[in-house]
Protein backbone atom coordinates (compact mmCIF):
# COMPACT_ATOMS: atom_id res chain seq x y z
CA UNK A 1 0.00 0.00 0.00
CA UNK A 2 1.73 3.50 -1.23
CA UNK A 3 -0.23 5.23 1.63
CA UNK A 4 1.69 3.82 3.79
CA UNK A 5 4.97 3.57 2.71
CA UNK A 6 8.13 4.76 4.96
CA UNK A 7 11.43 6.62 3.66
CA UNK A 8 14.57 5.99 6.30
CA UNK A 9 16.34 9.14 6.15
CA UNK A 10 20.14 7.96 7.04
CA UNK A 11 22.19 10.99 8.23
CA UNK A 12 25.33 10.99 10.48
CA UNK A 13 23.66 6.95 11.41
CA UNK A 14 25.12 4.97 9.09
CA UNK A 15 24.44 1.68 10.86
CA UNK A 16 21.76 -1.31 11.16
CA UNK A 17 22.11 -2.04 14.55
CA UNK A 18 19.92 -0.11 17.69
CA UNK A 19 18.68 2.31 14.94
CA UNK A 20 15.02 2.84 15.90
CA UNK A 21 14.07 4.62 12.85
CA UNK A 22 14.82 1.57 10.58
CA UNK A 23 12.94 -0.51 13.46
CA UNK A 24 10.25 1.78 13.31
CA UNK A 25 10.00 1.00 9.22
CA UNK A 26 9.26 -2.10 9.74
CA UNK A 27 5.31 -1.77 10.88
CA UNK A 28 5.18 -0.18 7.37
CA UNK A 29 4.17 -2.68 3.95
CA UNK A 30 7.33 -1.20 2.00
CA UNK A 31 9.93 0.79 2.30
CA UNK A 32 13.26 2.51 1.25
CA UNK A 33 15.99 4.13 2.64
CA UNK A 34 17.63 7.24 1.42
CA UNK A 35 21.07 9.05 2.30
CA UNK A 36 21.30 13.21 0.93
CA UNK A 37 24.70 14.55 -0.40
CA UNK A 38 24.16 17.43 0.73
CA UNK A 39 25.95 20.85 -1.30
CA UNK A 40 25.34 22.42 2.37
CA UNK A 41 27.58 19.80 3.99
CA UNK A 42 29.91 20.10 1.03
CA UNK A 43 30.54 23.49 0.90
CA UNK A 44 30.40 24.35 4.73
CA UNK A 45 33.59 25.64 6.17
CA UNK A 46 33.85 22.76 8.37
CA UNK A 47 33.55 19.83 5.78
CA UNK A 48 37.06 18.56 4.48
CA UNK A 49 37.14 15.97 1.73
CA UNK A 50 38.41 13.01 4.27
CA UNK A 51 35.06 13.17 5.95
CA UNK A 52 33.22 12.69 2.53
CA UNK A 53 35.48 9.84 1.75
CA UNK A 54 34.66 8.04 5.19
CA UNK A 55 31.05 8.83 4.37
CA UNK A 56 31.37 7.28 1.31
CA UNK A 57 32.97 4.04 2.42
CA UNK A 58 30.44 3.41 5.26
CA UNK A 59 27.50 3.93 2.83
CA UNK A 60 29.38 1.05 0.45
CA UNK A 61 29.12 -1.33 3.69
CA UNK A 62 25.71 -0.11 4.60
CA UNK A 63 23.67 -0.57 0.92
CA UNK A 64 24.85 -4.25 1.28
CA UNK A 65 23.65 -4.88 4.73
CA UNK A 66 20.52 -3.08 3.84
CA UNK A 67 19.80 -4.76 0.69
CA UNK A 68 20.14 -8.17 2.74
CA UNK A 69 17.41 -6.99 4.57
CA UNK A 70 14.87 -6.12 1.71
CA UNK A 71 15.55 -2.40 2.17
CA UNK A 72 17.18 -0.36 -0.94
CA UNK A 73 19.53 2.86 0.07
CA UNK A 74 19.37 5.11 -2.27
CA UNK A 75 22.12 7.92 -2.32
CA UNK A 76 21.17 11.51 -4.05
CA UNK A 77 22.99 14.45 -4.44
CA UNK A 78 21.12 17.55 -3.59
CA UNK A 79 19.39 19.91 -0.95
CA UNK A 80 17.71 18.01 1.15
CA UNK A 81 14.00 19.49 0.51
CA UNK A 82 14.39 19.18 -3.53
CA UNK A 83 15.66 15.12 -2.84
CA UNK A 84 12.29 14.79 -1.17
CA UNK A 85 10.57 16.25 -2.51
CA UNK A 86 11.02 14.51 -6.26
CA UNK A 87 11.42 11.12 -4.24
CA UNK A 88 8.34 11.94 -2.64
CA UNK A 89 6.61 12.30 -6.37
CA UNK A 90 7.98 9.22 -7.70
CA UNK A 91 7.34 7.12 -4.68
CA UNK A 92 4.68 8.81 -2.87
CA UNK A 93 5.77 7.95 0.89
CA UNK A 94 4.03 9.24 3.32
CA UNK A 95 5.93 8.89 6.49
CA UNK A 96 9.79 10.18 7.30
CA UNK A 97 11.47 8.42 9.53
CA UNK A 98 15.20 9.73 10.83
CA UNK A 99 17.17 10.17 14.11
CA UNK A 100 17.69 13.54 15.54
CA UNK A 101 20.67 15.62 14.48
CA UNK A 102 22.77 18.21 16.97
CA UNK A 103 24.95 19.06 13.94
CA UNK A 104 26.24 22.34 12.70
CA UNK A 105 24.40 25.41 11.57
CA UNK A 106 23.35 24.41 8.20
CA UNK A 107 22.36 20.91 9.00
CA UNK A 108 19.61 23.01 11.84
CA UNK A 109 18.66 25.48 8.79
CA UNK A 110 17.79 22.17 6.51
CA UNK A 111 16.07 20.66 9.28
CA UNK A 112 13.84 23.69 9.78
CA UNK A 113 13.50 23.02 5.97
CA UNK A 114 12.34 19.44 6.09
CA UNK A 115 9.92 20.29 8.67
CA UNK A 116 8.27 22.78 6.76
CA UNK A 117 8.20 21.14 3.60
CA UNK A 118 6.92 17.61 5.92
CA UNK A 119 3.66 19.73 7.38
CA UNK A 120 2.98 21.51 3.89
CA UNK A 121 2.44 18.24 2.15
CA UNK A 122 1.17 15.94 5.32
CA UNK A 123 4.52 13.84 5.13
CA UNK A 124 4.38 12.31 8.96
CA UNK A 125 8.28 12.93 10.20
CA UNK A 126 8.58 10.98 13.04
CA UNK A 127 12.70 11.42 15.01
CA UNK A 128 13.93 9.60 16.88
CA UNK A 129 16.97 10.21 19.68
CA UNK A 130 20.17 8.99 18.76
CA UNK A 131 22.10 9.90 21.11
CA UNK A 132 21.12 11.02 24.63
CA UNK A 133 20.96 14.70 23.82
CA UNK A 134 17.18 15.84 24.76
CA UNK A 135 15.49 18.21 22.61
CA UNK A 136 13.51 21.30 23.94
CA UNK A 137 15.36 20.99 27.15
CA UNK A 138 14.56 23.91 29.60
CA UNK A 139 16.97 22.65 33.02
CA UNK A 140 19.56 20.84 33.01
CA UNK A 141 18.12 19.17 36.77
CA UNK A 142 18.31 15.64 36.22
CA UNK A 143 19.74 15.51 32.58
CA UNK A 144 22.12 12.96 34.09
CA UNK A 145 19.50 10.31 35.15
CA UNK A 146 18.08 10.60 31.53
CA UNK A 147 21.09 10.01 29.92
CA UNK A 148 21.57 6.83 32.13
CA UNK A 149 17.90 5.43 31.46
CA UNK A 150 18.42 6.06 27.79
CA UNK A 151 22.00 4.20 27.36
CA UNK A 152 20.74 1.91 29.84
CA UNK A 153 17.62 0.75 27.57
CA UNK A 154 17.42 -2.42 25.25
CA UNK A 155 18.96 -1.64 21.86
CA UNK A 156 16.92 -1.72 18.57
CA UNK A 157 17.11 -4.80 17.08
CA UNK A 158 16.13 -5.31 13.22
CA UNK A 159 14.60 -8.49 13.30
CA UNK A 160 13.03 -8.94 10.22
CA UNK A 161 12.83 -7.98 6.29
CA UNK A 162 11.14 -5.46 4.19
CA UNK A 163 9.22 -5.54 1.28
CA UNK A 164 11.74 -3.52 -0.67
CA UNK A 165 9.76 -0.42 -2.74
CA UNK A 166 12.35 -0.59 -5.60
CA UNK A 167 15.20 -3.04 -7.16
CA UNK A 168 17.53 -3.47 -3.95
CA UNK A 169 20.72 -2.72 -6.66
CA UNK A 170 21.05 1.01 -6.89
CA UNK A 171 23.53 3.20 -9.07
CA UNK A 172 27.30 3.29 -8.02
CA UNK A 173 27.82 5.49 -4.89
CA UNK A 174 29.48 9.04 -6.38
CA UNK A 175 33.13 9.44 -6.15
CA UNK A 176 35.13 11.92 -4.52
CA UNK A 177 36.30 13.39 -8.06
CA UNK A 178 32.04 13.48 -9.25
CA UNK A 179 31.49 15.51 -6.47
CA UNK A 180 33.75 17.85 -7.57
CA UNK A 181 36.74 17.32 -4.32
CA UNK A 182 40.25 16.73 -4.33
CA UNK A 183 41.73 14.43 -2.82
CA UNK A 184 42.50 14.35 1.38
CA UNK A 185 46.00 12.65 1.27
CA UNK A 186 44.80 11.18 4.91
CA UNK A 187 45.22 7.95 6.16
CA UNK A 188 41.97 7.69 7.72
CA UNK A 189 41.04 4.81 9.84
CA UNK A 190 38.92 2.39 8.29
CA UNK A 191 35.21 3.09 7.98
CA UNK A 192 31.87 0.68 8.09
CA UNK A 193 29.59 -1.13 11.08
CA UNK A 194 31.47 -4.03 10.80
CA UNK A 195 35.05 -1.81 11.76
CA UNK A 196 33.48 -0.18 14.21
CA UNK A 197 32.16 -3.52 16.22
CA UNK A 198 35.72 -4.88 15.61
CA UNK A 199 37.17 -1.41 17.57
CA UNK A 200 35.26 -1.76 20.24
CA UNK A 201 35.48 -5.13 20.94
CA UNK A 202 39.50 -5.25 20.65
CA UNK A 203 39.50 -2.11 23.39
CA UNK A 204 37.13 -3.60 25.59
CA UNK A 205 38.69 -6.76 25.39
CA UNK A 206 42.50 -6.36 25.29
CA UNK A 207 43.69 -2.63 24.31
CA UNK A 208 41.62 -0.95 26.90
CA UNK A 209 44.39 -2.07 29.50
CA UNK A 210 46.57 0.65 30.10
CA UNK A 211 43.98 3.09 28.89
CA UNK A 212 44.19 5.76 31.87
CA UNK A 213 48.00 5.76 31.51
CA UNK A 214 47.82 5.71 27.45
CA UNK A 215 45.72 8.80 26.28
CA UNK A 216 47.86 11.56 27.24
CA UNK A 217 50.42 10.50 25.13
CA UNK A 218 50.40 10.71 21.49
CA UNK A 219 52.32 7.71 21.22
CA UNK A 220 50.66 5.36 23.72
CA UNK A 221 47.50 6.38 22.67
CA UNK A 222 47.81 5.68 19.21
CA UNK A 223 46.75 2.05 20.30
CA UNK A 224 45.77 2.71 23.69
CA UNK A 225 42.76 5.21 23.19
CA UNK A 226 39.60 3.63 22.01
CA UNK A 227 39.62 5.19 18.39
CA UNK A 228 35.95 4.96 18.53
CA UNK A 229 35.56 8.60 17.95
CA UNK A 230 34.71 9.00 14.18
CA UNK A 231 32.38 5.76 14.45
CA UNK A 232 30.11 7.32 16.89
CA UNK A 233 30.55 10.72 14.60
CA UNK A 234 29.28 8.86 11.83
CA UNK A 235 26.98 6.78 13.44
CA UNK A 236 28.67 3.94 12.60
CA UNK A 237 27.97 2.06 16.03
CA UNK A 238 25.81 4.10 18.59
CA UNK A 239 26.68 5.46 22.08
CA UNK A 240 24.34 3.20 23.72
CA UNK A 241 26.31 -0.21 22.37
CA UNK A 242 29.38 1.46 23.50
CA UNK A 243 28.60 2.07 26.74
CA UNK A 244 26.68 -0.99 27.13
CA UNK A 245 29.42 -3.45 26.34
CA UNK A 246 31.93 -1.53 28.48
CA UNK A 247 29.57 -1.60 31.09
CA UNK A 248 29.53 -5.37 29.95
CA UNK A 249 32.90 -5.56 29.77
CA UNK A 250 33.72 -4.29 33.55
CA UNK A 251 30.85 -6.61 35.02
CA UNK A 252 32.18 -9.62 33.42
CA UNK A 253 36.01 -8.91 33.21
CA UNK A 254 38.15 -11.56 36.18
CA UNK A 255 40.85 -9.04 35.63
CA UNK A 256 41.10 -6.16 38.44
CA UNK A 257 43.22 -4.37 36.38
CA UNK A 258 41.27 -4.01 32.85
CA UNK A 259 37.93 -3.64 34.92
CA UNK A 260 39.93 -0.13 36.39
CA UNK A 261 41.12 0.99 33.07
CA UNK A 262 37.74 0.52 31.13
CA UNK A 263 36.16 2.69 34.59
CA UNK A 264 37.99 5.48 33.33
CA UNK A 265 36.60 5.19 29.50
CA UNK A 266 33.51 4.91 30.71
CA UNK A 267 33.33 7.78 32.76
CA UNK A 268 34.47 9.81 29.73
CA UNK A 269 31.46 8.23 27.66
CA UNK A 270 29.53 10.06 30.19
CA UNK A 271 30.77 13.35 28.85
CA UNK A 272 29.83 13.17 25.45
CA UNK A 273 26.32 13.98 25.18
CA UNK A 274 26.95 16.59 27.85
CA UNK A 275 29.16 18.63 25.68
CA UNK A 276 26.72 17.96 22.29
CA UNK A 277 23.58 19.33 24.54
CA UNK A 278 25.04 22.10 24.96
CA UNK A 279 25.29 22.84 21.31
CA UNK A 280 21.55 21.48 21.14
CA UNK A 281 20.96 24.07 24.14
CA UNK A 282 22.47 27.06 22.33
CA UNK A 283 23.39 26.74 18.90
CA UNK A 284 24.65 29.93 18.42
CA UNK A 285 28.07 28.85 20.01
CA UNK A 286 29.43 27.79 16.88
CA UNK A 287 29.59 31.18 16.53
CA UNK A 288 29.50 33.28 19.26
CA UNK A 289 31.16 33.28 22.94
CA UNK A 290 29.44 31.42 25.44
CA UNK A 291 30.24 34.61 28.02
CA UNK A 292 29.81 37.49 25.61
CA UNK A 293 32.11 39.27 27.94
CA UNK A 294 34.91 37.55 26.07
CA UNK A 295 32.95 39.25 22.73
CA UNK A 296 36.17 41.55 20.89
CA UNK A 297 38.92 40.00 23.16
CA UNK A 298 40.59 37.59 20.33
CA UNK A 299 38.96 39.70 17.66
CA UNK A 300 41.03 42.45 16.36
CA UNK A 301 44.17 41.13 17.60
CA UNK A 302 44.06 38.03 14.69
CA UNK A 303 47.70 37.53 13.35
CA UNK A 304 47.15 35.79 10.18
CA UNK A 305 51.29 35.25 9.67
CA UNK A 306 50.66 33.34 12.96
CA UNK A 307 47.08 31.52 12.56
CA UNK A 308 49.18 29.93 9.33
CA UNK A 309 52.73 29.22 10.95
CA UNK A 310 50.36 26.95 13.13
CA UNK A 311 48.26 25.40 10.84
CA UNK A 312 51.02 24.05 8.79
CA UNK A 313 53.61 23.14 12.11
CA UNK A 314 55.68 25.51 11.72
CA UNK A 315 55.85 27.63 14.72
CA UNK A 316 58.86 26.68 16.15
CA UNK A 317 58.19 24.36 18.80
CA UNK A 318 58.42 20.81 18.16
CA UNK A 319 55.59 19.51 20.21
CA UNK A 320 52.99 21.58 18.59
CA UNK A 321 54.21 20.96 15.25
CA UNK A 322 54.93 17.34 15.32
CA UNK A 323 50.91 16.91 16.72
CA UNK A 324 49.76 19.62 13.80
CA UNK A 325 51.75 17.48 11.07
CA UNK A 326 50.34 13.87 12.68
CA UNK A 327 46.49 15.03 12.76
CA UNK A 328 47.43 16.47 9.38
CA UNK A 329 48.24 13.17 8.20
CA UNK A 330 46.11 10.69 9.88
CA UNK A 331 42.88 12.80 10.49
CA UNK A 332 43.46 11.75 14.29
CA UNK A 333 45.17 12.92 17.42
CA UNK A 334 44.73 12.09 21.11
CA UNK A 335 42.73 14.50 23.53
CA UNK A 336 45.22 15.88 25.70
CA UNK A 337 47.31 17.37 22.27
CA UNK A 338 44.32 18.48 21.00
CA UNK A 339 43.97 20.60 23.85
CA UNK A 340 47.52 21.63 23.75
CA UNK A 341 47.28 22.55 19.86
CA UNK A 342 43.95 24.44 20.91
CA UNK A 343 45.72 25.94 24.25
CA UNK A 344 48.73 26.90 22.07
CA UNK A 345 46.70 29.34 19.44
CA UNK A 346 44.26 30.50 21.84
CA UNK A 347 46.77 31.46 24.57
CA UNK A 348 50.41 32.04 23.01
CA UNK A 349 49.30 33.46 19.58
CA UNK A 350 46.05 34.74 20.60
CA UNK A 351 44.29 33.29 17.79
CA UNK A 352 39.95 33.75 18.24
CA UNK A 353 38.63 29.93 18.22
CA UNK A 354 36.44 30.27 15.10
CA UNK A 355 39.14 30.33 12.73
CA UNK A 356 41.12 27.98 14.24
CA UNK A 357 38.06 25.46 15.52
CA UNK A 358 37.43 25.91 11.80
CA UNK A 359 40.58 24.56 10.62
CA UNK A 360 40.59 21.59 13.24
CA UNK A 361 36.94 20.93 11.97
CA UNK A 362 38.71 20.26 8.95
CA UNK A 363 41.23 18.16 9.86
CA UNK A 364 39.35 15.94 12.84
CA UNK A 365 37.78 12.75 11.11
CA UNK A 366 36.10 12.37 14.41
CA UNK A 367 34.51 16.13 14.17
CA UNK A 368 31.10 15.78 16.01
CA UNK A 369 30.37 20.01 16.03
CA UNK A 370 28.26 19.08 19.37
CA UNK A 371 31.48 18.35 21.40
CA UNK A 372 34.02 20.22 19.24
CA UNK A 373 32.62 24.16 19.56
CA UNK A 374 32.26 23.36 23.23
CA UNK A 375 35.74 22.25 23.58
CA UNK A 376 37.22 25.41 21.60
CA UNK A 377 35.54 27.79 23.53
CA UNK A 378 36.37 25.20 27.12
CA UNK A 379 40.46 25.35 25.65
CA UNK A 380 40.28 29.07 24.75
CA UNK A 381 38.75 30.21 27.69
CA UNK A 382 35.81 31.98 26.91
CA UNK A 383 33.03 29.88 28.45
CA UNK A 384 33.76 31.38 31.81
CA UNK A 385 33.12 28.92 34.13
CA UNK A 386 35.89 26.20 32.94
CA UNK A 387 39.46 26.10 34.34
CA UNK A 388 41.96 28.07 32.27
CA UNK A 389 44.45 25.54 31.00
CA UNK A 390 47.28 26.89 29.23
CA UNK A 391 49.63 23.92 28.20
CA UNK A 392 53.48 24.71 28.14
CA UNK A 393 54.47 23.21 24.70
CA UNK A 394 57.61 22.73 26.36
CA UNK A 395 56.32 21.07 28.91
CA UNK A 396 54.37 18.88 26.42
CA UNK A 397 56.99 17.45 25.11
CA UNK A 398 59.32 16.00 27.98
CA UNK A 399 56.28 14.72 29.61
CA UNK A 400 54.34 12.87 26.49
CA UNK A 401 57.23 12.11 24.07
CA UNK A 402 60.43 12.28 26.60
CA UNK A 403 62.42 9.99 24.06
CA UNK A 404 61.37 12.36 21.33
CA UNK A 405 60.60 9.35 19.24
CA UNK A 406 56.63 11.26 18.22
CA UNK A 407 58.78 14.85 17.29
CA UNK A 408 61.15 13.07 15.56
CA UNK A 409 58.87 11.21 13.68
CA UNK A 410 57.01 13.84 12.35
CA UNK A 411 59.30 16.31 12.03
CA UNK A 412 62.06 15.06 10.85
CA UNK A 413 64.09 18.07 10.11
CA UNK A 414 64.79 17.29 14.09
CA UNK A 415 65.70 13.98 13.63
CA UNK A 416 69.17 14.29 14.54
CA UNK A 417 68.76 16.92 17.44
CA UNK A 418 70.35 15.77 20.54
CA UNK A 419 67.51 14.78 23.04
CA UNK A 420 68.73 17.48 25.48
CA UNK A 421 67.48 20.23 22.91
CA UNK A 422 65.02 18.62 21.20
CA UNK A 423 62.29 20.25 23.06
CA UNK A 424 63.71 23.49 22.95
CA UNK A 425 66.17 23.48 19.81
CA UNK A 426 66.90 26.89 19.55
CA UNK A 427 68.98 26.74 22.33
CA UNK A 428 71.51 24.83 20.61
CA UNK A 429 74.75 26.67 19.51
CA UNK A 430 75.49 26.76 16.24
CA UNK A 431 77.97 24.07 16.63
CA UNK A 432 75.24 21.72 17.77
CA UNK A 433 72.90 22.55 14.84
CA UNK A 434 76.00 22.50 12.16
CA UNK A 435 76.79 18.46 13.81
CA UNK A 436 72.64 18.06 13.70
CA UNK A 437 72.26 19.02 10.27
CA UNK A 438 69.27 21.67 11.52
CA UNK A 439 70.34 25.42 11.08
CA UNK A 440 67.45 27.18 13.27
CA UNK A 441 66.26 29.97 11.55
CA UNK A 442 66.76 28.59 8.25
CA UNK A 443 65.79 24.29 8.44
CA UNK A 444 63.46 25.04 11.49
CA UNK A 445 62.06 27.93 12.41
CA UNK A 446 62.82 29.51 15.68
CA UNK A 447 59.82 30.22 17.81
CA UNK A 448 57.50 32.83 16.86
CA UNK A 449 56.43 33.87 20.16
CA UNK A 450 58.44 33.79 23.34
CA UNK A 451 57.14 30.86 25.71
CA UNK A 452 56.91 32.46 29.00
CA UNK A 453 56.16 36.27 27.73
CA UNK A 454 52.77 34.92 25.75
CA UNK A 455 51.54 32.72 28.38
CA UNK A 456 52.26 35.63 30.86
CA UNK A 457 50.47 38.05 28.56
CA UNK A 458 47.60 35.85 27.90
CA UNK A 459 46.96 34.84 31.84
CA UNK A 460 47.13 38.89 32.66
CA UNK A 461 44.34 39.28 30.30
CA UNK A 462 42.06 36.18 31.02
CA UNK A 463 41.96 36.70 34.53
CA UNK A 464 41.97 40.47 34.49
CA UNK A 465 39.12 40.03 32.18
CA UNK A 466 37.20 37.39 34.95
CA UNK A 467 37.36 39.55 37.38
CA UNK A 468 34.80 42.10 36.57
CA UNK A 469 31.64 41.99 37.90
CA UNK A 470 30.34 41.46 34.68
CA UNK A 471 32.23 38.08 34.14
CA UNK A 472 30.92 36.69 36.91
CA UNK A 473 27.26 38.00 36.06
CA UNK A 474 27.74 35.84 32.96
CA UNK A 475 29.09 33.07 34.67
CA UNK A 476 26.56 32.68 36.60
CA UNK A 477 24.48 32.67 33.78
CA UNK A 478 26.32 30.08 31.95
CA UNK A 479 26.64 27.58 34.55
CA UNK A 480 22.84 27.38 35.34
CA UNK A 481 21.97 26.80 31.82
CA UNK A 482 24.78 24.49 30.97
CA UNK A 483 26.83 23.20 33.63
CA UNK A 484 27.52 19.21 34.87
CA UNK A 485 24.29 17.94 36.82
CA UNK A 486 25.75 14.77 37.81
CA UNK A 487 23.11 13.96 40.69
CA UNK A 488 21.76 10.27 40.68
CA UNK A 489 24.55 9.41 37.72
CA UNK A 490 25.43 6.00 39.20
CA UNK A 491 29.50 5.05 38.78
CA UNK A 492 30.52 3.36 36.06
CA UNK A 493 30.44 -0.69 36.78
CA UNK A 494 28.07 -0.54 39.63
CA UNK A 495 24.65 -1.18 38.27
CA UNK A 496 23.91 -4.94 39.21
CA UNK A 497 25.15 -7.63 36.04
CA UNK A 498 21.01 -8.77 36.15
CA UNK A 499 20.13 -5.82 35.20
CA UNK A 500 22.45 -4.39 32.71
CA UNK A 501 20.99 -5.12 28.95
CA UNK A 502 23.34 -7.27 26.68
CA UNK A 503 24.28 -6.55 23.32
CA UNK A 504 22.95 -8.93 20.21
CA UNK A 505 26.33 -10.31 19.92
CA UNK A 506 29.69 -9.18 21.17
CA UNK A 507 31.78 -7.97 18.19
CA UNK A 508 34.44 -10.20 16.86
CA UNK A 509 38.16 -9.61 17.78
CA UNK A 510 40.26 -7.88 16.11
CA UNK A 511 40.74 6.51 21.43
CA UNK A 512 39.92 8.02 24.06
CA UNK A 513 35.71 9.67 23.51
CA UNK A 514 36.79 13.02 22.56
CA UNK A 515 39.64 11.76 20.10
Amino acid sequence: MASQRALVWFKRDLRVHDHAPLVAALAHPDALAIFIIEPEWLSSPDCDSSHVDFALTCLAELRTALAERGLPLLVRVGSAVQVLAQLQSDLAFTHLLSHEETGAAWSYARDRQVAVWCASINIHWKQFTQNAVIRGLRNRAGWAKRWQAHMDAPLHLLNGKFDAALPLHQPALPTLASLGLSPHGKSLQMGGERAARRVLSSFVQVRGYGYRKALSSPLSAEEGCSRLSPHLAFGTISMRTVHQATELAIANSPDRELSYALRGFAGRLRWHCHFMQKLEDEPDIEFHNFARVCDGLREEAFDSNHFEAWCAGQTGYPMVDACMRSLRATGWLNFRMRAMLVSFASYHLWLHWRQTGLFLARQFLDYEPGIHWSQMQMQSGTTGINTLRIYSPTKQAQDQDPQGLFIRRWVPELAKVPLPYLAEPWKMDLSVQRMAACMIGVDYPLPIVEDKSAMKAAKDKMYGLRKTPQAKIEADGVQHRHGSRRSGLMAAGQRSKSKLPRPPSAPSPQGDLFS
